[in-house]
């Protein structure tokens, strides 16, 4: 019988991952991946355990082959120049002998010399110096020697020395195999244990359709865990494998978590307009538990901007960047306060607070939000609630950049231009935000500006993912020129202070500290008033000023997570309801984005499908935009580049920064419900 071979993948490098009771999936975590059908969950099983045997033996070949080159050439290396190291060390002690000899030699025909002249009949005086020249000549000799003696030492030092060295070397190098091969052995019992789990967990022994008795289920367990399947015999895949039409509805419990929803997915969303005036929804689908070799995509990634990189859903979590911009607002009764200040550095104070509880909300969140496409928008109007609302808009792409602006009617108003560069560098991802932040009271005039601190996810590869913020940031008060300093304090495993702390001062425009802020970024921040003292702009009362707790202020404290919120991605109260529809949005809102919707829905492999349809759409209409300016330019003609719809670009008089600014039109256009310039991107 002829076969077609239809392509192949490095079983070292490969990634095989069992989708239900007899699919399964190969891939090299790249452009590579083919999905298998077996005839049976047995039978399905007998291939998972053959392949990950096959596997497991060409990478210990792989690592075999490589270690024995590297090893041999090191040890050659090594030899070489301990021999070249010891033959110099001979040749010298030879020289230094030779040396000797000649000491020696002209040594004693200098004592002979001497003591012929004291047998002749010279003054006093000069005997004695000819003995003095003969006892230093003598010492000379006896101190040469020595050296001599002891160069030879040390030559028959280095001779024994180097070979226990090599001993050492060959020892380490033994014990690096054998930790290799521990892993190794590790990490397939952890793929075994994990499948078995999820197996025990969402496919009980007694369930309707489990494929047979409860002998025949114990038989992929077994499979799993021996070796001895070299003698079973294997066929071709079919030509033609079905695929069931509606996987959302059939996937198993090797993909989704046995910790599930009490209600299902098609109850807890239907694609209905909430009145979010009435209520607002307080949970969302739980999180699935899909496997997902992290290794295979993220090692291509080292070095790269994340944001040009396609990521499967699997890392992100259900709401865009365009949300998480918004969810700075959770907190927004800080800024209500901050209003009523008559003092500006009091007002101070409160701005800096709600500076530090933007980041709250990302001490759980290790998920990366989507990344929204050029036009898409999103709105949050909490006027009737909260006095405020908010609109954001993606301007830009390439680099990623988001416009956001927010006005309440309890007297301030924020808007901020945002760039996010981020670098993964093997062990952690840095998230860099560019731009400025501006907070402007009209009532009074005050202008305050800052921007942000640099975000770092840790263990990217191995173990438990955490974040942490650290930087400093300046907030700038144009109108009276006061100033607070605001220091993120990145965490240290040998420091004593507490994690993730900030502190900070509040100071008038001569440098004066006024107030001492002390807190952390996950939880409170506290104000102490600076007391009058006798150093320097008051340094010995701003150093006792956090002992003083009568002038303690509580600024700010975090609100409690809503109950599962570890099921539902660490969402805050407010996070769980921006993703809810809401009638009269615009269509380009976040809300409507068809694959961060499914992904919600628990439905990745459809959402992972419709992500890379929406960017193949994105890259459609920015080629087209890039031959329309080409041919422009041939033409001769003036070519109009994109333009955001609500945002346009302007210079900040206090800052003489360039940044998007909200032109208006966008709540009339809601009222009117006229949408009609408004781009399909979805």
């Amino acid at each position: 019988m002829r076969h077609t071979c239809r392509g192949t993948i490095n079983l070292a490098t490969a990634n095989i991952t069992v989708e239900d009771s007899c699919n399964f999936i190969i891939s090299n975590g790249g452009a590579q991946t083919y999905h298998l059908k077996a005839s049976s969950e047995v039978e399905r099983q007998r291939w998972v355990t053959a392949l990950e045997l096959a596997k497991a033996k060409a990478v210990k070949m792989l690592a075999e082959s490589d270690d024995s080159g590297d090893e041999e050439s090191v040890s050659q290396t090594d030899k070489t120049e301990l021999q070249t190291t010891l033959r110099t060390l001979s040749s010298k002690v030879e020289d230094l002998s030779t040396c000797n000899d000649l000491i020696a030699k002209h040594g004693t025909a200098l004592q002979r010399s001497l003591s012929e002249l004291e047998s002749l009949k010279l003054p006093a005086e000069s005997n004695e110096k000819i003995k003095q020249v003969n006892e230093r000549a003598t010492l000379f000799r006896i101190t040469s020697n020595a050296m001599i003696n002891a160069c030879r030492d040390f030559l028959v030092l280095a001779q024994t020395h180097s070979k226990k060295w090599q001993k050492s070397l060959q020892y380490e190098r033994d014990q690096r195999i054998r930790l290799e091969e521990t892993l190794e052995q590790l990490a397939k019992q952890h793929n075994h244990l994990e499948r078995a789990f999820r197996g025990a967990t969402v496919l009980p022994a007694n369930a309707p359709g489990s494929g047979g008795s409860s002998k025949d289920q114990c038989c992929p367990a077994k499979g799993d865990l021996s070796d001895e399947d070299d003698d079973n015999e294997f066929f071709d895949a079919p030509e033609i494998i079905t695929m069931p039409e509606t996987m959302g509805h059939k996937r198993t419990g090797s993909n989704i978590s046995g910790t599930s929803s009490d209600i299902s997915l098609d109850e807890q969303y239907k694609h209905l307009p909430e009145d979010t005036k009435k209520e607002k929804r307080t949970r969302i689908p739980y999180k699935p538990n899909y496997s997902l070799n992290l290794w295979s995509i993220m090692k291509n990634c080292i070095g790269k901007e994340l944001s040009k990189i396609p990521m499967p859903v699997n890392f992100n979590e259900p709401l865009s960047m365009l949300q998480r911009l918004t969810e700075d607002l959770e907190y927004h009764a800080l800024l209500d306060r901050a209003a009523k200040c008559e003092n500006s550095l009091e007002q101070l104070c409160y701005v800096a607070a709600f500076t530090v509880s933007s980041y709250s909300t990302t001490v759980y969140r290790t998920s990366k939000p989507f990344n929204p496409l050029l036009g898409e928008t999103f709105e949050l109007d909490r006027l009737e609630e909260n006095g405020y609302r908010s609109l954001c808009e993606q301007v830009s792409h390439h680099p990623p950049a988001a416009a956001h602006h927010a006005e309440s009617k309890h007297g301030w108003t924020l808007r901020q231009e945002i760039k996010i560069t981020s670098k993964f560098r093997g062990k952690y991802l840095s998230i860099m935000p560019l731009g400025t932040i501006h907070c402007i009271f009209p009532s009074s005039g005050n202008h305050y500006t800052w921007k942000k601190v640099t975000t770092t996810v840790h263990n990217i590869i191995v173990g438990k993912l955490w974040i942490d913020q650290s930087g400093e940031i300046e907030i700038i008060n144009h109108k009276t020129g006061d100033k607070c300093n605001l220091k993120f304090v990145p965490y240290s495993y040998f420091s004593r202070d507490v994690a993730r702390k900030v502190t900070g001062e509040v100071m008038d425009p001569l440098g004066k500290v006024h107030f001492i802020l002390l807190g952390t970024w996950d939880e409170k921040m506290d104000c102490y008033k600076v007391l009058a003292g006798s150093g320097e702009n008051g340094a010995e009362g701003r150093q006792k000023a956090h002992e003083a707790e009568d002038t303690r202020l509580l600024l700010w404290k975090r609100n409690p997570l809503p109950k599962n919120a570890e099921n539902m991605y660490f969402f805050s109260e407010l996070a769980l309801t921006l993703n809810a529809l809401e009638s009269g949005t615009a269509p380009t809102d976040s809300r409507l984005r068809p694959d961060q919707r499914l992904m919600e829905n628990g439905r990745w492999d459809e959402a992972n499908a419709e992500k890379q349809r929406l960017e193949e759409k994105q890259r459609i209409s920015r080629k087209k935009r890039e031959a329309e300016a080409v041919k422009a330019t041939e033409d001769g003609t003036l070519y109009d580049p994109y333009k955001p719809l609500w945002f346009e670009r302007k210079k900040d008089p206090d800052t003489k920064e360039i940044a998007h600014v909200y032109k208006g039109g966008y709540w009339e256009s809601k009222e009117k419900q006229d949408w009609s310039v408004c781009p399909d991107i979805f």
